[in-house]
């Protein structure tokens, strides 16, 4: 940790907190009751031990798979706006397997449920970075293309190869209990996929800061003239790299969210997770231990925000909108953190 760590984790701090204040000026200026809006949303993500295991921390589960993914590239200079994509194929190629091997034990289904969901977002990711590779296409228009193409690919399966059974309904037939994660906590409905997240954050902590691919990875973020010149790395390998393990960890969120909350594959399965992913990375100051506290913070504004909802009639939206405020919020403290740096 810099001296300068405090600061800029305080500068993100005051930012979160601007975003939330703006958001509520918006809300009163359209004659919403801010106050009971409040309540409703600390008492739907904080409220009780049901409301922080069952809803708080079940929203957090794809916001750390999908926050890492996103940092996973961004640290190496690839601005990988497809995660929302790569989660889909991870969750489509993750029912795909689960219903192909009903009947299996579950020791042997959800290890492949997982491969396969990590397979489904790189291959989804691989299609950007050959593009990139071969047609110089940059990532930031493939991915973000590609989250079209995919939330497609999903209505395709299932209204066509993928259907359940009676073809009443546009989703994939249910997953058999021996392809679903165990819950965490007894009577909640946390599951297993929230530790894995810990684990994945955790790896990539050792990985980026204690590994020769991690510090290759930096570097060709940081600069990678400098990295390809003096360090003799391959940016291009580095990068194609970066974006398919991004890819990867986004599948592996897909996998959680199929075999732990859904259970089935369906038409709107991600309300926009990997957009919001990427307000979870840079808040997170694309670090690990970041990423954990900020999409906790997520997980708890989605949650409290489908209370204020129900509760309070605040516009669904109203999470995206904050998403959306911090991430402008938290793009310009760089630059307030330089300033302060010359004033002080």
């Amino acid at each position: 940790m810099t001296r300068d760590t405090p600061r800029q984790a305080g500068l993100s701090v005051l930012m979160v907190l601007a975003a939330l204040l703006v958001a509520a000026a918006i809300l009163r200026s359209a004659g919403y009751d801010v106050t009971g809006a409040g309540i409703a949303l600390w008492r739907g993500a904080l409220g009780s031990s049901s409301a922080v295991i069952s809803a708080t921390l079940k929203r957090a589960t794809p916001f750390l798979f999908l926050g890492l993914a996103v940092a996973v590239a961004f640290r190496a200079g690839v601005l990988n706006i497809g995660a929302d994509g790569q989660f889909l194929a991870g969750g489509a190629a993750a029912v795909a397997a689960g219903l192909a091997m009903a009947g299996q034990p579950a020791s042997v289904t959800i290890p492949t449920e997982l491969a396969a969901g990590a397979l489904g977002g790189a291959a989804w990711a691989a299609i950007a970075a050959w593009l990139r590779s071969r047609f110089e296409v940059a990532e930031v228009v493939s991915t973000l293309l590609l989250n079209m193409v995919a939330v497609n690919l999903v209505g395709f399966l299932v209204r066509g190869p993928m259907q359940e059974p009676t073809h009443a309904y546009p989703q994939s037939g249910i997953l058999p209990h021996s392809a679903r994660l165990p819950s965490l906590v007894a009577g909640e409905q946390l599951h297993w996929g929230f530790i894995a997240a810990l684990c994945a954050c955790a790896f990539a902590a050792w990985s980026f800061n204690g590994t020769a691919a991690g510090f290759r990875a930096k570097a060709v973020g940081l600069n990678p003239s400098a990295a390809e010149s003096a360090g003799r790395i391959s940016v291009a390998r580095v990068r194609a790299i970066a974006l398919i393990t991004s890819g990867a960890i986004a599948g592996v969120a897909g996998f959680s969210e199929v075999t732990g909350v859904t259970y089935a594959l369906y038409e709107g399965l991600s309300p926009g997770y990997g957009y919001m992913a990427i307000a979870v990375a840079l808040l997170g100051a694309l670090q690990p231990t970041g990423i954990v506290v900020a999409a906790v913070f997520f997980g708890a504004l989605n949650a409290g925000a489908d209370a204020a909802q129900r509760d309070a009639g605040i516009p669904a939206a109203t999470a995206s909108v904050i998403a959306g405020l911090v991430i402008l919020g938290v793009v310009t403290t760089p630059e307030l953190h330089r300033q302060f740096r010359r004033d002080s």
